[in-house]
């Protein structure tokens, strides 16, 4: 049932333009989630979910684990919320709706992961509005750091102060060609930022 909430999810967001990560980064993420083994999770932007339940997967097989995961949109919230219940993953989830870098501020568990798939320039205010939270040490994963001018700040701040690698991909994005033609292909390259942060 898990696989095809799954395949269903990921059909919806291409059909539907909604933003997500695709199967080579979500394997990155689930990756560093199974390294990490982590007791709490927060994602900054759950869209309708398909983070979500990648990282989910992650911690039923590790057996621990719960997801705090925020979402500014309440209708997006919600299909991710019937999601999670239709993989049997609910039990797992604390979704809360709102902007992220405010409702960060309101996480009284220890976190030890950290996802950011927000809004961009909004980075370095959910990782200071989640600091104070953070365990010692704790995985902060970045998506879409290919866009690094939108998020300058944070780059900078995690290079420069903690253990911070990239991983790039290329990724293939449809988009209509103007004169009304067929769908053209076009490569793009984007990344993900993995740090490791420690107090």
């Amino acid at each position: 049932m898990f696989d095809k909430v799954l395949e269903e999810v990921e059909e919806q967001c291409r059909a539907e333009r909604i933003p997500m990560l695709g199967p080579e980064k979500a394997k990155l993420l689930a990756s560093c989630v199974e390294k990490a083994k982590p007791s709490v999770i927060v994602e900054c932007g759950t869209a309708i979910g398909y983070s979500g339940l990648w990282m989910l997967r992650t911690l039923k097989n590790l057996g621990a684990g719960r997801l705090i995961t925020v979402e500014i949109n309440a209708d997006s919230a919600q299909r991710a919320r019937d999601n999670f219940e239709k993989a049997g993953m609910a039990d797992l989830v604390d979704s809360r709706i709102g902007d992220a870098a405010e409702v960060l501020k309101t996480v009284q568990d220890p976190v030890d992961f950290l996802f950011l798939d927000n809004n961009k320039d909004g980075y370095f205010a959910c990782f200071k509005a989640i600091e104070s939270q953070l365990t010692n040490p704790a995985t902060i994963v970045a998506d879409n750091v290919g866009r690094a001018d939108q998020m300058a700040d944070y780059l900078e701040h995690v290079r420069s102060n903690y253990e911070s690698e990239t991983h790039w991909f290329e990724s293939w994005r449809r988009r209509l060609s103007g004169n009304g033609g067929d769908n053209q292909g076009q490569r793009r390259r984007d990344g993900m930022e993995v740090t490791i942060y420690r107090s």
